[in-house]
């Protein structure tokens, strides 16, 4: 860093970028395969080569952050930035399923028998798993502030323990979400309703199953020390996206599940 007259990181070329996007296309020619003739190989050689990509270019800015020393206040300044826009884009992409629900639920079309929820169709009661996942969720977010502040007193050990705790919940009410699948007395082709239902509550347990991922690798990483009490930005992402996660599951239980009933 003595080299250089500011505090920013320069990276070094890397070859992630091109193997990401040769990976991406593999994957999208892999799924038009699998939809048409059934094969599968090709997706499964473009997931593979996405999967090798994001391990060993996340692999590399670990090595940055934690043992070369790039990630400077004004590197994490910028992350925070990225970070924040990167949620802002998913607020975006929740608030499509939430118009398209309230646009045919307050105002129900003839098709739909003039009334919501469609009829034909039975809910799921709202008091049963649907809450239990509300509060395994809920709790999700009171350990995973627990382990942050904790981190943030250098109590490192107490840290690790609610952390684990916040990934059993997150493992658990993945669990809980699949079993409510099995059960529902709808599909995703019964009308609006079906679609919307799985289509929201799929993409929300898409991302509850990304940020218990990125959670567990905050774990491996605050056993081997990786972080500080000052120096824990890829934690403070990960927090972040815990919450947002959070707080569209309590929009979808107020909406689909509570309202929506």
């Amino acid at each position: 860093m003595t080299h250089q007259l500011h505090q920013y990181h320069l990276v070094d070329p890397s070859p992630w970028p091109l193997t990401g996007a040769v990976g991406s296309l593999l994957l999208a020619s892999g799924l038009a395969m699998w939809f048409h003739t059934t094969s599968t190989t090709l997706l499964k050689l473009g997931l593979l080569t996405l999967m090798l990509t994001m391990i060993q270019w996340w692999r590399d800015v670990i090595r940055e952050s934690t043992y070369q020393g790039h990630h400077t206040e004004g590197v994490q300044m910028n992350m925070r930035y990225g970070m924040i826009l990167f949620i802002t884009s998913e607020v975006f992409f929740f608030l499509g399923f939430f118009w398209a629900l309230y646009h045919v639920s307050l105002v129900p079309t003839p098709e739909l028998g003039a009334e919501w929820p469609p009829t034909g169709i039975n809910p799921l009661n709202p008091m049963e798993v649907p809450l239990l996942n509300t509060a395994v969720l809920l709790s999700s977010g009171a350990t995973i502030t627990w382990s942050h502040h904790t981190l943030m007193k250098g109590n490192k050990k107490e840290a690790i323990y609610a952390l684990i705790i916040t990934v059993v919940l997150g493992v658990y009410f993945t669990a809980l979400q699949l079993s409510e699948y099995q059960e529902t007395p709808f599909t995703i082709s019964d009308s609006v309703y079906g679609s919307l239902f799985f289509v929201a509550t799929g993409f929300h347990g898409l991302h509850v199953m990304v940020g218990t991922s990125f959670l567990l690798v905050c774990l491996m990483r605050m056993t081997r020390s990786h972080f500080t009490m000052t120096h824990h930005f890829g934690y403070e992402a990960a927090i972040w996206y815990w919450h947002f996660v959070d707080v569209v599951w309590l929009f979808l239980y107020i909406s689909v599940y509570w309202w929506g009933s």
